[in-house]
């Protein structure tokens, strides 16, 4: 039989949880409609009161947390999301917060990880997709092509899947099939140039230079900026399919730009001699020793030009000089080749 002590006790306990849940819902409310309304450092307040009566209100921590990713408080946003999480490690709304903002605070493992429970719990058809970015953010190009499969599948429209596939197998060296990944992504997604011109890159290592040529040229038509190495990849795609006017006429251009460029100049220099202006050849091959005066590789493809040109007795003395200063040059004398297997 309860006593009128115990009784009342009880009274009071119920009253006093009745209490905290209205207190709790007043201030959620007046959260909620502050966060509507976009005051969010408003509902953070009211947020904050609600959880002073239920630390462990999954519902007021979701909130709470959403109000500070709005104001980028994402540290903040991440603690109140993990609050929820422990309260309540099924709520679907937490899990998909924390995987969210996990990815994009670069916590690649943590994202994993909630991208896997969202799987478990069948939250969304973002998961994979969540697995794709976080496993090539870890540089683990094995798994993230794996789940680039998958995330296709979910969603065939997404063109950044095949995107990312893309890199990873250019970071693998596999650029054939790269090249079609970036194929597939710029026919999902026309709009970006920057897509276009790492095609373009891509089929220049295949090698496959008229469509480097052809993805280098779309992309500048998109806007892409003309900078020194776009103009440069491009020229020396022109000179490979052998268009040098094109080609040279770019490499000048970059010349303006970079006068003392040995690379550059050694380019230029290699196209006027693959088209018989030997004398030409000759000025830049010069213009490269003005710089180094030890660069065996120009002194001996001089000493060719000179006999390209009928010179035979000053151009052999000049690449007899070059191999002296070289001696790895001696077996290019004896098979009639450039440097560098030309």
């Amino acid at each position: 039989m309860k006593t009128l002590s115990t009784i009342l006790m009880l009274g009071l306990i119920s009253n006093g949880l009745f209490a905290q849940t209205d207190s709790t819902d007043f201030y959620f409310k007046k959260g909620t409609t502050e966060k509507d309304a976009r005051r969010f450092r408003e509902a953070e307040k009211s947020f904050a009161k609600a959880a002073q009566f239920s630390p462990k209100n999954a519902s007021v921590l979701l909130a709470w947390g959403e109000s500070l990713i709005e104001q980028r408080r994402y540290v903040e946003a991440r603690e109140k999301f993990t609050g929820a999480y422990q309260a309540d490690n099924k709520n679907p709304d937490a899990v998909l917060q924390l995987a969210t903002l996990s990815l994009n605070t670069r916590q690649w493992n943590d994202a994993i990880t909630y991208a896997k429970k969202m799987q478990e719990l069948k939250i969304g058809n973002s998961a994979n997709f969540i697995m794709v970015k976080s496993y090539y953010g870890l540089e683990n190009y094995g798994e993230c092509v794996k789940y680039c499969e998958l995330a296709y599948k979910d969603d065939p429209k997404n063109a950044e899947v095949p995107y990312i596939a893309g890199r990873c197998l250019v970071d693998m060296s596999n650029y054939k099939k790269a090249a079609g990944c970036f194929e597939q992504a710029i026919a999902l997604d026309s709009s970006k140039a920057n897509w276009m011109y790492e095609a373009g890159l891509v089929y220049y290592a295949v090698p496959d230079d008229k469509k480097a040529i052809y993805w280098f040229e779309r992309a500048s038509a998109k806007g892409y900026p003309r900078s020194n190495d776009f103009i440069e990849n491009l020229a020396n795609a022109y000179l490979n399919v052998k268009d040098y006017n094109k080609g040279l006429s770019m490499l000048q251009e970059v010349l303006v730009k970079k006068p003392q460029d040995q690379e550059l100049l050694y380019n230029i220099a290699d196209a006027y001699y693959n088209i018989g202006k030997y004398d030409d050849a000759i000025s830049y091959w010069d213009k490269i020793l003005e710089l180094d005066k030890k660069n065996a590789n120009s002194l001996y493809m001089i000493g060719l030009s000179y006999q390209k040109k009928g010179e035979k007795e000053k151009g052999q003395q000049l690449c007899d000089k070059a191999i002296e200063m070289d001696p790895s040059l001696k077996n290019l004398k004896q098979e009639q080749k450039m440097p560098g297997g030309i």
